[in-house]
């Protein structure tokens, strides 16, 4: 082939061009991503086994649909430093797996790569990895993992475990996530009524968590994300601790979205504190980004 054809060829792609501007326009914008977080080790516990990440980032261009944000919240398990090992591991797969290909996508091709059916294989993909880095890094180790990626107006949640996430709905905290917890399946099987999940003595026992089985089934659902969408993650520390309809009245009636995260802690601990708490809030609203 000769050179002109290759050099023909290359340039029908969208790539990166490096060098010199005369001007570069300023990055401006509301950012679509307000986050909060805070975690407790709780009144019980000595160490922390609950680990969270965050990452975000605005487009500076005209696609707005490119604007993005990761979460993860992880519960370890397995004892001390084998609980933080796993819960570190796992969600540092995640980021990495969809660090990977975000940045990558953003960076070389500049096309339509965030539909629904992709990101959610992303998702997959990422949580399958976490396992797998668990499995092999953690003998003995486990842990929850709740995660939630925006992409423009799409929202995709990977989950194993019984850490959570809600979006929060006019009068309402809407429960994303599914438990994969033993009471939730006896609940299923309609061997046991709701009133007795929260007194249950294997209310803990997890039926699914990574790093627990070479092969793990997950779980990833689709949202469409309104302007101005609210999202909680949150581990059983929380939830296990402080009703809904409770957390629901703390997130309203705090002064801002961090100030409800350290509330909500607060709360968790006000009431017996016996395991670590972890919660983050995320609104998303990406029209004020434009």
């Amino acid at each position: 082939m000769s050179r002109n054809k290759i050099v023909d060829g290359l340039t029908a792609k969208r790539r990166i061009q490096i060098g010199r501007a005369a001007h570069h326009p300023p990055v401006n914008g509301i950012p679509s991503i307000t986050l909060s977080h805070a975690q407790s080790v709780g009144i019980v516990r000595e160490d922390n086994e609950d680990s969270l990440f965050a990452l975000t980032g605005m487009n500076a261009g005209d696609a707005k649909e490119h604007n993005f944000g990761l979460f993860v919240v992880a519960d370890g398990m397995g004892g001390h430093q084998k609980g933080e090992r796993a819960s570190t591991i796992a969600a540092q797969s995640v980021a990495r797996v969809v660090g990977s290909y975000i940045f990558s996508k953003i960076l070389e091709e500049i096309q339509d790569f965030c539909d629904n059916k992709t990101l959610m294989e992303l998702m997959r993909s990422a949580l399958i990895a976490a396992n797998n880095d668990v499995v092999n890094n953690v003998t003995g180790g486990g842990t929850t993992l709740t995660a939630l990626l925006f992409m423009g107006t799409n929202a995709v949640i990977g989950h194993v475990g019984d850490s959570r996430a809600y979006m929060l709905k006019p009068g309402k905290l809407l429960q994303l996530t599914k438990d994969h917890s033993l009471v939730q399946k006896l609940y299923d099987l309609g061997e046991l009524t709701s009133e007795g999940i929260e007194n249950h003595p294997q209310r803990n026992v997890l039926m699914r968590a990574v790093g627990q089985d070479d092969i793990l089934e997950v779980d990833v659902s689709e949202h469409y994300v309104k302007p101005g969408s609210i999202f909680l993650l949150c581990t059983d520390g929380l939830w296990g601790c402080v009703e809904e309809e409770d957390i629901l009245t703390i997130i309203m009636e705090s002064s801002d979205l961090q100030n409800a995260c350290e509330n909500l802690t607060k709360e968790a601990n006000k009431a017996g504190g016996p395991d670590n708490i972890t919660a983050v809030i995320v609104k998303y609203d990406y029209e004020k980004s434009k």
